[in-house]
């Protein structure tokens, strides 16, 4: 997987291409650890994100804790395959998912 970061004073924008997935999600989670603070909305960019496992759910729920606390999380361009596993899993609910 590979993981663009855009910093435009306090927006975050995480682009990331490819499989979130056992093997990625702790990458994903060591980058957003090192990389919200100060940040107070958090654009997750799904355009190019293949695929996404149980890992992966992880991090994103971790990440909408911490933004919880200090702004807000968008999830964006998802596609039918992940936003139907948001659905399954209640995510739907959690995240807030834009086109």
């Amino acid at each position: 997987m590979i993981i663009n970061k855009t910093l435009n004073v306090a927006e975050l924008t995480v682009e990331l291409i490819g499989r979130l997935d056992t093997t990625t999600a702790p990458q994903l989670e060591a980058e957003l650890k090192t990389s919200l603070n100060g940040v107070d909305s958090l654009i997750m960019d799904f355009a190019e994100l293949e695929y996404i496992s149980s890992a992966g759910l992880r991090v994103l729920l971790s990440a909408q804790k911490v933004m919880n606390k200090q702004g807000k999380m968008v999830v964006r361009h998802v596609n039918e395959t992940i936003f139907e596993v948001f659905e399954v899993t209640g995510f739907i609910d959690i995240l807030t998912i834009e086109e």
